[in-house]
């Protein structure tokens, strides 16, 4: 058992038992996934740098990514019907413990100028990061990368409301300001 998911089954467990004593034990959010993507704008032109980002997604996330595909063309764009346009993964069970762990005490200390992420979720129990650069991972290998590149990491939980989210993730060491 990951260390995280030690501590939400003896620490985060009872402490949201004893702050709300009408919560049900099913009641109680977890973290039910972690979904990594990335836009991929320069994909048309260097087809080696496709394959560098799958490795690199690869690699920081420990499963292969699937390919998200245009499902329509958009000419304003370059864009055409089936085109690669993007790349995702979805972490469930240990690997989403362990790389929630990664992140929070390794990554984010490494994010250039990081004073905490801002505690606002989605309204439904979503938490989402944007990120700027990848080379804060430190699976990645500096001399192989060849630009920088964003990606967007969600964080869904079975909450229902924003305040619950925000909880969970502050008690699993999610750096919030």
């Amino acid at each position: 058992m990951s260390r995280l998911k030690k501590k939400y089954k003896e620490d985060i467990i009872p402490t949201f038992l004893k702050d709300d004593a009408k919560l049900n034990r099913h009641e109680i959010p977890e973290l039910k996934k972690i979904v990594i993507s990335m836009g991929l704008k320069e994909n048309e032109r260097d087809k080696t740098s496709l394959e560098q980002h799958v490795k690199e997604l690869s690699r920081l996330s420990g499963q292969a990514p699937i390919y998200t595909k245009s499902k329509k063309a958009i000419s304003n764009f370059k864009l055409r019907e089936g085109q690669i346009i993007g790349l995702k993964v979805t972490l469930r069970k240990k690997m989403m413990y362990d790389f929630l762990d990664r992140f929070c005490n390794i990554v984010c200390p490494r994010i250039r100028d990081f004073r905490g992420f801002p505690s606002k979720a989605d309204g439904k129990g979503s938490f989402n990061v944007g990120l700027d650069d990848q080379q804060v991972f430190p699976e990645i290998n500096l001399d192989e990368v060849k630009g920088q590149q964003g990606m967007n990491i969600a964080f869904v939980t079975t909450a229902k409301n924003d305040p619950d989210c925000i909880k969970l993730l502050r008690m699993m060491g999610f750096p919030f300001k």
